[in-house]
């Protein structure tokens, strides 16, 4: 295992060269100052099997919500740029039950600025989660043209899709669960879509100027309610996700309780939201961040880094929770199309993550979510295996062979990860986690990366 360490220093020059010229970089090429790792599983709570086509038709039966539908009524369904789980089928079933009530769907993306705010980009990332006028059979009308439909009491202008306010009815589709941005009775989910993602690129601005001034939440609740006062609202399907970034529920909301029924959703997904298995992290290795993994490429509510600020103090006055000292992210996911926001709460990073990025994506993101420190580059290294040294080298600890590190492939996916010998006595007298084999050395290949776990 050691030579794999040996061979991959000897392919990367640079680090030696830099090490050895300018004396910067602290040169610990051995494994032997890496702590071993081993991986743990979280034995999470299962939910029920949930069939998504089954559910789906249940709950437009049982609201009735297509009973006064009128032949060939256009209906746009609003889906947007997460990747949630059974996607694809849950749209799919959507228009299968539209149709059956006569109606002619269409898809609409509503996703504000994501896909560099334009219609080519936002039927990409539609695209990518296997959402198509092919697949769906029904056209997609990306138009980024908006209306002002209103205001809000405090006098902040409301703004709605062209294509969806010239529609006879409104679906929108939408994962109820904890904001990114802000902590509350309301997260993300249906109302949030309609502001946010209806209102296309003007609208996602106007909304969050206005919450720098009103707070995010009174910003939201006000807009949502023009919204659904003016826009042809027919409903809201609203899904709720496990621990293992499943689906656990979908629920059809009527739009006279969207906003009753999402707050309910909203504490049934707080309690199933996934979370690290420590409080006290020295390094975080983050496998991949993206738009597809959270509207802030990596969740703050797993992270405990907030979009608008945080600490990366080693000492007490630190009182972030979890408290993660570094955080090293590897790569950017596909589905995200470049977008890189969320990179700016890592504090090292890689070469090939930052080639990858997308900076006119990643700072129309930015730029109109009023969030321009997600977008901040980081420290980067050409290799994993010089990040983590770097990474370990700033901790300020005497040997970093007992370095509390935490490997995750992304904070959607935490039921299964790696964690260093550190942990060893603590994982064994927990019940709620099982190891799964005894540690061993960072397993890297010979350009110095790290292997798959």
């Amino acid at each position: 295992m050691l030579e794999g360490w040996r061979e991959s220093a000897r392919r990367c020059p640079a680090w030696n060269n830099r090490a050895a010229s300018s004396g910067w970089l602290v040169d610990m090429t051995s494994a032997n100052l890496f702590p071993r790792m081993f991986p743990v599983r979280q034995k999470f709570p299962l939910s029920p099997p949930l069939d998504v086509a089954a559910a789906v038709q249940s709950e437009f039966r049982a609201k009735k919500v297509l009973a006064n539908l009128t032949p060939g009524a256009r209906i746009a369904v609003a889906t947007g740029s997460r990747g949630i789980a059974n996607i694809e089928k849950i749209v799919l079933s959507v228009l299968s039950e539209l149709k059956a009530g006569g109606a002619k769907p269409f898809i609409l993306p509503a996703m504000g600025s994501h896909g560099g705010a334009t219609p080519e980009g936002q039927t990409e990332v539609l695209a990518s989660y296997g959402i198509t006028a092919q697949t769906m059979g029904v056209p997609i009308r990306a138009s980024m043209e908006v209306e002002r439909i209103g205001r809000t009491a405090d006098g902040v202008e409301v703004f709605c899709s062209v294509e969806a306010l010239r529609s006879d009815g409104i679906v929108i589709v939408n994962r109820v669960k904890p904001h990114t941005d802000f902590q509350g009775k309301l997260g993300s989910g249906v109302m949030k879509m309609s502001v946010i993602g209806l209102g296309k690129r003007t609208g996602a601005a106007t909304c969050h100027g206005a919450a720098t001034r009103l707070g995010y939440e009174h910003t939201l609740r006000s807009a949502a309610g023009v919204m659904l006062r003016t826009a042809p609202i027919l409903c809201g399907v609203a899904m709720v996700e496990n621990q293992f970034h499943d689906t656990a529920r979908i629920s059809v909301l009527k739009r006279d309780e969207i906003d009753e029924r999402e707050q309910e959703l909203l504490e049934e997904a707080r309690r199933l939201m996934p979370r690290l298995p420590f409080d006290d992290i020295d390094l975080l290795i983050v496998d991949r961040i993206g738009k597809n993994i959270s509207g802030a490429g990596m969740d703050p509510n797993v992270t405990g880094r907030w979009v608008h600020g945080y600490s990366t103090s080693l000492g007490p006055d630190n009182q972030a929770s979890p408290m993660i000292r570094r955080i090293f992210v590897r790569d950017l996911t596909p589905e995200t199309h470049g977008n890189a926001i969320g990179i700016g709460f890592a504090d090292i990073t890689t070469t090939r993550l930052v080639n990858a990025m997308d900076k006119g994506v990643t700072y129309i993101n930015a730029l109109t979510s009023l969030t321009p420190n997600g977008a901040k580059i980081p420290i980067y290294f050409d290799t994993d295996r010089e990040a983590i040294a770097q990474a370990l080298t700033s901790l300020a600890i005497p040997d970093t062979r007992q370095a509390k590190v935490v490997r995750i492939t992304d904070t959607l996916s935490l039921a299964d990860l790696e964690v260093s010998e550190a942990y060893t006595s603590l994982v064994k007298q927990r019940a709620d986690l099982d190891m799964l084999r005894e540690p061993r050395e960072m397993r890297v290949d010979a350009l110095g990366n790290l292997q798959s776990f």
